[in-house]
């Protein structure tokens, strides 16, 4: 699977927030963000609009976005309606850092040679505590519980940085294909 995020996507500072002086933060600097980033804040829809927001944790690997949640969880349940997603994480100092923020569609995957690479992405990042197994199209932990995982390949990004110069940039990605 490629990752459209490699070649490039086309970035812009926007002006309006951002302080005179800014420039634009280029990609691989808000893709460390994501690789390196313990904490994510996921947002899905409700079934009656209101959003659902809830920390987790994550990795990015092979151009997106990937995180699990078993089937009966909330997010899971508002996924199986509205794949729709914001995928969040950052800095919480007033003055310093880049929060990036991905938005695209959740897609369940169960492709199990990309599950056990996604398993092996966690492991690396998060330890043996957060060591999956791949089992029928899913995670299982060893404790038993099984996750479904999502994949979030961004469609656009955002960065706000902090520091000597504030700056809000947008990235936007070609469609997938």
């Amino acid at each position: 699977m490629s990752d459209r995020s490699e070649v490039g996507p086309a970035t812009r500072l926007d002006e309006r927030y951002s302080s005179e002086g800014a420039e634009a933060v280029p990609w691989p600097q808000a893709r460390a963000v994501l690789e390196k980033a313990g904490i994510f804040w996921l947002t899905t829809v409700r079934p009656d609009g209101r959003p659902h927001t809830t920390p987790l944790i994550a990795v990015w690997s092979e151009g997106a976005v990937y995180f699990c949640t078993g089937a009966d969880e909330r997010k899971a349940r508002n996924l199986a309606g509205n794949p729709h997603v914001t995928v969040v994480t950052g800095s919480s100092d007033l003055h310093s850092g880049l929060d990036v923020v991905v938005e695209g569609e959740a897609e369940r995957t169960g492709d199990e040679a990309l599950l056990r690479r996604v398993a092996g992405a966690y492991t690396a990042k998060y330890g043996d505590e957060w060591r999956f197994e791949v089992e029928d199209g899913a995670f299982r932990h060893p404790d038993g519980g099984r996750a479904d995982v999502y994949r979030v390949a961004p469609v656009t990004a955002f960065g706000f940085a902090r520091g000597a110069a504030y700056g809000q940039t947008r990235w936007r990605f070609a469609p997938a294909g």
